[in-house]
């Protein structure tokens, strides 16, 4: 078993967006936290099925300010 980091983020729609950033296109979306969830366990397996992803190291979140 492994473990991954998973960003998740609210949209304009209210879906929940989440994202693997390690694994490489590795992202969806779901009503509710639950349902995301759920989602991000089959895509995560679906992307790293038979080992052919490269997956990067988590290194961190950082903010940064810009004036816009």
């Amino acid at each position: 078993m492994k473990s991954y980091t998973v960003y998740i983020e609210k949209d304009e729609d209210s879906l929940f967006v989440g994202s693997v950033p390690t694994v490489p296109g590795c992202y969806t979306q779901g009503a509710t936290l639950d349902e995301l969830m759920k989602n991000l366990h089959e895509v995560v397996v679906l992307c790293t099925r038979n080992n052919q992803v490269t997956l990067s190291e988590f290194v961190g979140v950082q903010k940064i300010e810009v004036a816009v």
